[in-house]
């Protein structure tokens, strides 16, 4: 009588064939495979995300800085320096109270025709040798107009920061423009 359970009891149990456990395996990496490739598209959406906000946001700083250092201006002299690619400088004739002449400039990155740093040295000149303030810049002429004072208006700056983490496309850019007045300047 034992022995007959025994012979019954195992019959029940008697598992899965090798294709039942191949085709559950294929199933199974299908699903595991479409699950991975998901967390590695959400995975680089999110860094493309994040470089781009801190791009946007060294453009903020950056045109928070200049407009402090045009505030303080007396002048301003905007410098077209040839060379492949072009780049643009101004010079900022600042009284030694608020710290002496800064030049701000678009340097390019590596040789490129699309993106530029933007760079801050005390003085007449500027190179990458200054302070990198803000990257992927997708123009050179980020000081597009200077125009000077008159009888009735202070001195004014315009200001133009593209930013773009897909190069020379302006459709995605995210710009920055305002138009900053030197305090300093005097009335003719």
């Amino acid at each position: 009588m034992i022995k007959r359970r025994r012979t019954l009891c195992l019959r029940g149990e008697a598992g899965f064939s090798l294709v039942e456990s191949i085709v559950v395996m294929a199933i199974l990496a299908t699903v595991m495979g479409s699950i991975g490739g998901l967390f590695a598209a959400g995975s680089r959406a999110e860094i493309d995300a994040n470089r781009r906000f801190q791009a946007q946001q060294d453009g903020r700083v950056a045109l928070d800085r200049i407009r402090k250092d045009i505030h303080c201006a007396k002048s301003a002299a905007v410098t077209t320096v040839a060379g492949s690619p072009t780049t643009y400088m101004v010079t900022l004739t600042i009284p030694a109270g608020c710290g002496g002449d800064i030049s701000w400039c678009t340097v390019s990155v590596g040789g490129s025709s699309t993106r530029f740093a933007l760079y801050r040295l005390g003085g007449s000149s500027c190179s990458s040798a200054g302070l990198r303030t803000a990257d992927y810049l997708i123009s050179a002429n980020a000081f597009p107009t200077y125009t000077t004072q008159s009888t009735s208006s202070l001195a004014s700056l315009a200001v133009d920061f593209q930013i773009s983490m897909r190069g020379s496309s302006s459709l995605d850019a995210y710009e920055l423009k305002d138009t900053i007045y030197l305090r300093n300047s005097t009335r003719t």
